[in-house]
């Protein structure tokens, strides 16, 4: 990349297009395994564990004192760390295990603050299949390879279209009706919402315009750690549905700053409808 990436920024896009070179390879080989006597899930399972051991280690190896959460592996290193990396190694599984290629790498930099709590210092998604790295650090602004993003500039929501996570069978009941309450109200009045199945990229995608708002319940941190930096530093707003950090609740509202109070009333009507008399 000809761009001059930060030192933090070069480490996190090393680690990333490393292990997406097995990823990509491992990929290749979904649509053999949907009739081998090994299975595709168990497979995956292992392209998983393989990413995240190879991420693990290049961050490491570049900074030793940091602390890691990671999908597969959870919490390890120093409780008391200043930095933490914040990593899913392959975010989009489903879309991989049917030979789906929308899924993406994605490293957040955690910083803890003098009052204890923490923010996001930096975050790199990295799409392989399409060759994109969506990166963003703290007052620096958001990127997509060379190309500055910005969020879109649409204030009518029926121009807008809105990116979610549709539940799937292992969601709590609650969530669902949530989910279909909120979709249910939105769907007349927008362009569209879209469901590609990949909670990191819908995050870039907000960060670059391409989606007017996003929102997902429930979801985890490293879902969200890298997206969450882009979004801000694209000049859109992040927030979970009550306007707290989405970190701390796993819910989720992004969108540019003429869609986001709209897009959070939709939800929070979803989330708490009102009684009936």
């Amino acid at each position: 990349m000809a761009f001059r990436l930060s030192p933090n920024l070069t480490v996190m896009a090393n680690a990333a297009q490393k292990a997406a070179k097995r990823l990509l390879r491992d990929f290749a080989e979904v649509e053999q395994l949907q009739v081998s006597i090994k299975g595709p899930s168990d497979f995956v399972s292992q392209a998983d564990l393989r990413a995240e051991q190879t991420l693990k280690e290049e961050l490491n190896k570049a900074r030793p004192g940091y602390s890691f959460l990671m999908e597969e592996s959870g919490a390890s290193g120093s409780d008391n760390w200043a930095w933490r990396w914040v990593v899913d190694p392959l975010d989009g599984t489903t879309n991989f295990l049917h030979g789906i290629p929308h899924w993406a790498i994605s490293i957040g930099l955690e910083r803890r603050l003098p009052d204890g709590t923490s923010e996001m210092a930096a975050g790199l998604i990295y799409a392989p299949t399409v060759d994109e790295m969506f990166w963003a650090e703290k007052g620096g602004g958001a990127f997509m390879n060379e190309r500055r993003l910005r969020v879109s500039a649409r204030r009518e929501i029926s121009e807008a279209v809105f990116a979610t996570g549709i539940p799937f069978g292992a969601v709590s009941p609650p969530r669902r009706h949530a989910f279909s309450r909120t979709l249910a109200s939105i769907m007349p009045h927008v362009a569209g919402v879209r469901r590609f199945g990949a909670a990191a990229l819908d995050l870039a995608w907000v960060a670059a315009g391409r989606y007017d708002g996003y929102w997902e319940l429930g979801i985890k941190p490293w879902d969200m750690a890298a997206g969450l930096i882009l979004v801000r530093e694209a000049g859109g707003y992040a927030t979970d549905p009550e306007e707290g950090e989405p970190r701390d609740t796993g819910n989720i509202v992004a969108a540019n700053p003429h869609m986001h109070p709209k897009l959070r009333g939709f939800v929070l009507e979803g989330m708490h409808p009102p009684a009936r008399s």
